[in-house]
């Protein structure tokens, strides 16, 4: 592929190849000219940083044949093996596809031999977040007493996912994203040497693109040399990623400026019949307004604005718009991208948003109106907002609803103001109590029961704190309905949520959802997952039915002898349940 091809022509074999790390790098060259590097190192950053770059860099530099140096010189025997990857001594590991405790069992017995070939063996351990809890602790074994000969180097995306015992053990360098200039002034160098013309305006974007990730910017670069050729201009790199040009946000902008909905609805169109993605369009107008924003509020702040191109004009374009309605029109376009990732019709949400974007400020407008006329005179004078008072009288309506059902016919509302209660005035007069209208689980729990104490289920449990850190991380509204549940059982690639609240498994049971989580519940466990719900009392009344099935018999007996007491012990406990001991007297007919 060819930017496998570019990417690795032009990888950093020295410590003066690592673009815009220039901290780190210091630090290890001064480590490496005192002979006091250590055993353990920890390289996390964003993807593309020169993470994995360094760590080898770093391998050829204490294996040098005229080093340890600072720098390698590139040209012994060992640096230009271990650059083709060929020396035994030098192991680079993908954690992602050797996850296992087995794997790192295999490096702790393989530490203890000397090296064969090089002064020092060097294990770099790439995207090792995504190690096991039992190869955390095989491989922490490792670390607290390494023999002299070892030197381990940890690449990451995600230090939060690992062990405290394991980061205390490293020294660790937090590799931050490549600077716009220092990206544009190496993409300028690379399609120099590779006789490439191109153009400012385009290396800015491409630039942009990669958000500080050295690797993504040349990858996007060849992809686009393969299409333009050797002239490069802003309209190749904006055909090959789809995104708009600055013209066209122009005129989108001005529409909405307008409030004319239909030149932005014909404006999309257009965009969709170019062959451009919603979303990708979406993710583009947001940065745009960002932009705006920024030279709105901001226009001094060398910090803020360095990565934005051709400030003064985007000054002008911004000059008509108050802050408040930029940042409106971002948080609009911002939640219908966020509905997009799980729509079929992308396009239409995106024709969406930009309706409301046209319209906000008048549906804003509508609403206050509303309430103001619905509130009394006095409020507005006591300075409080109409909208406010308007949500306020709805839940006082809604709440005083609830009541007149209560006083009605004994029925408690609950949490959703909906179901009603059993009635304790019913069962006394001979009949039996009504049951709150709970869904029952059409899931057979036999074969969840039985995994009580299986392994599966208690690797679930382990990792049960991270799946519900990602999804909040991911959407916070879906935590909140997960947080209620509970894996109970594990019964192939099903794993059992028990859930104290009716509406929240509902909700978590949505498509949207449902989605999401198993996608999670994937990343984590690393394989394929999906979740069956239960309520908790009824997986409670399942656990207890299991247990009286392996009683003796005689027992058996003795507890089930009168059918009707114990029908009437569990009214009557769900009655307690429901009012309270306070609320609920027992009296024998």
């Amino acid at each position: 592929m060819a930017h496998i091809a570019l990417y690795r022509t032009y990888r950093p074999q020295s410590f003066g190849d690592v673009v815009g790390q220039k901290h780190i790098v210091q630090t290890l060259q001064n480590s490496l000219r005192e002979r006091r590097f250590t055993h353990a190192y920890l390289f996390n950053g964003p993807r593309g940083t020169g993470k994995t770059s360094a760590a080898k860099i770093m391998a050829k530099a204490v294996n040098c044949e005229r080093g340890p140096a600072e720098e390698p010189c590139n040209e012994c025997e060992a640096c230009r093996r271990i650059t083709e990857g060929a020396v035994m001594d030098v192991v680079e590991i993908d954690a992602a596809s050797n996850r296992g405790v087995e794997e790192i069992r295999d490096i702790r017995d393989k530490v203890k031999y000397a090296p064969t070939e090089v002064r020092h063996k060097v294990y770099i351990i790439d995207e090792v977040h995504m190690l096991t809890t039992e190869a955390f602790n095989a491989l922490l074994k490792t670390l607290e007493e390494p023999p002299a000969h070892v030197m381990f180097i940890l690449a990451t995306t995600e230090p939060h996912k690992l062990p405290p015992t394991i980061i205390s053990r490293c020294q660790r360098f937090d590799f931050r994203r490549v600077s716009l200039e220092e990206q544009m002034e190496r993409i300028s160098y690379i399609a120099g040497k590779e006789g490439i013309d191109i153009s400012r305006d385009a290396l800015h974007y491409i630039a942009r693109l990669s958000d500080g990730g050295m690797r993504d910017a040349l990858s996007l670069l060849d992809q686009i040399i393969a299409y333009s050729g050797e002239r490069v201009e802003l309209s190749d790199v904006l055909g090959i990623t789809g995104g708009l040009a600055g013209e066209q946000f122009e005129k989108l902008i001005a529409a909405m400026r307008e409030r004319d909905i239909g030149t932005a609805m014909e404006l999309v169109d257009a965009f969709m019949q170019e062959g451009k993605s919603a979303d990708k369009c979406m993710e583009s107008l947001i940065q745009y307004f960002r932009d705006l924003l920024v030279v709105k509020m901001i226009p001094d702040s060398k910090s803020m604005t360095d990565r934005i191109w051709n400030a003064e004009q985007l000054a002008r374009i911004a000059a008509p718009f108050t802050p408040q309605e930029l940042m409106q029109t971002i948080e609009v376009l911002n939640h219908y991208l966020s509905e997009m990732k799980y729509s079929a019709q992308p396009q239409t949400l995106f024709e969406v948003a930009m309706m409301r974007a046209c319209a906000g400020d008048r549906v804003a407008a509508g609403a206050q109106r509303t309430a103001a006329a619905a509130e009394p005179s006095g409020v507005a004078a006591a300075g409080i907002e109409p909208a406010a008072v308007a949500e306020l009288n709805r839940k006082v309506q809604r709440l005083e609803e609830q009541l007149q059902k209560l006083l009605q016919g004994g029925a408690a509302p609950d949490g959703g103001g909906a179901a009603p209660r059993p009635s304790v005035m019913g069962s006394r007069a001979g009949g039996s109590a009504a049951s709150a209208p709970v869904r029952k689980s059409s899931v057979k729990l036999q074969g969840f029961l039985a995994s009580a104490d299986s392994a599966e289920l208690r690797a679930v449990l382990t990792a049960w704190h991270s799946i519900l850190s990602v999804v909040k991380d991911r959407k916070i509204t879906v935590h909140a309905w997960l947080v209620d549940g509970e894996p109970v059982g594990v019964e192939g690639d099903t794993v059992l949520l028990a859930f104290k609240s009716a509406m929240h498994r509902d909700t978590t049971e949505k498509p949207a959802n449902r989605q999401l989580i198993e996608q999670v519940m994937h990343e984590v466990l690393g394989r394929p997952v999906h979740f069956a719900t239960v309520m908790m009392k009824e997986w409670k009344d399942a656990q207890s039915d299991a247990s009286g099935a392996n009683a003796p018999k005689e027992t058996m007996q003795l507890e089930h002898e009168d059918p009707k007491a114990a029908s009437k012990e569990e009214w009557i406990s769900e009655a307690i349940h429901l009012f309270g001991d306070g609320l609920v007297k027992i009296q024998d007919d």
